[in-house]
């Protein structure tokens, strides 16, 4: 199991009234939200890792830098696709790109380090104190 640049992993989604800007808040009209691209940038990230991580391992996202060029009406359907660019130690850095089915709406540059889980969540628990 290598993490290589090159993999590729892609997501669609279909723009309903949940994921629009208006309804996530992040604006006052009911086109795709700027927070919903992002989510998918980062669920494409994801895809593109799966089954190349030993089994105790995951990664979390540490940077992205999105930029949202164009609106996606409720009814169309969003495909994000990230593709790993660069590989650094436990650092990979992945070139993502959106599309509907009119033109290009995002692209980005997003960042996820690879942890150990047992580790990560030890010290999410440590960080919660021990109330929880």
């Amino acid at each position: 199991m290598t993490v290589e640049p090159g993999l590729v992993g892609s997501v669609e989604h279909r723009v309903d009234e949940r994921s629009t800007a208006l309804s996530m808040v992040s604006g006052t009209v009911p086109v795709l939200g700027t927070p919903e691209l992002v989510r998918l940038m980062e669920a494409a990230a994801v895809t593109a890792l799966e089954g190349r991580l030993p089994a105790d391992s995951t990664t979390v996202g540490v940077y992205i830098a999105a930029h949202h060029t164009a609106p996606t009406p409720i009814g169309l359907t969003v495909r994000v696709t990230a593709t790993v660019s660069q590989v650094e130690g436990r650092r990979i850095r992945f070139d993502i790109v959106a599309h509907d089915e009119v033109e290009q709406v995002g692209h980005a540059v997003h960042e996820r380090v690879i942890v150990n889980v047992e580790r990560f969540m030890a010290g999410a628990a440590r960080k919660a104190g021990p109330t929880q």
